[in-house]
């Protein structure tokens, strides 16, 4: 997922404002929505990944609706690990792609974790979280 707008506010303020990245990945209104009708709350916690995990997967047959929920899974996932695991951050590469860095420098493209998850939900999210939150 492409966020050019991140990588020019940056640049023009010349600081970036983690908190309101993070508030701004965090939306995922579809995801948060589909979720929701399913009788699912997101409450940024790795429990809810696994309730995520469970979900029956009516969105494989609508190709955009499944590209839309595979950003907004990433990003969800994303927002879970920078939430509960310390040190975790967001970080907006150059070419506008968000990524999680851990505070030992490893990276994850969650972003194309979700849209495997959406596609065909291999790897499953809170699987993703356990790897992260143990390395």
């Amino acid at each position: 997922m492409n966020i050019p707008f991140l990588g020019n506010r940056r640049q023009k303020a010349g600081v970036p404002d983690p908190e309101g990245i993070a508030e701004l990945l965090a939306e995922c209104e579809l995801l948060r929505s589909q979720a929701g009708r399913a009788g699912v709350r997101l409450d940024d916690s790795p429990a809810s990944l696994e309730a995520l995990d469970q979900l029956v997967p009516r969105w494989r047959d609508d190709e955009e609706t499944s590209n839309w929920l595979g950003n907004d899974a990433g990003l969800y996932l994303g927002t879970v690990i920078v939430r509960t695991v310390p040190g975790a951050a967001w970080e907006i590469r150059a070419d506008g792609q968000p990524v999680v860095r851990l505070t030992s420098g490893r990276e994850f493209d969650v972003v194309d974790a979700g849209h495997e998850w959406a596609a065909s939900g291999v790897p499953e999210l809170s699987q993703l979280y356990a790897e992260v939150a143990e390395a």
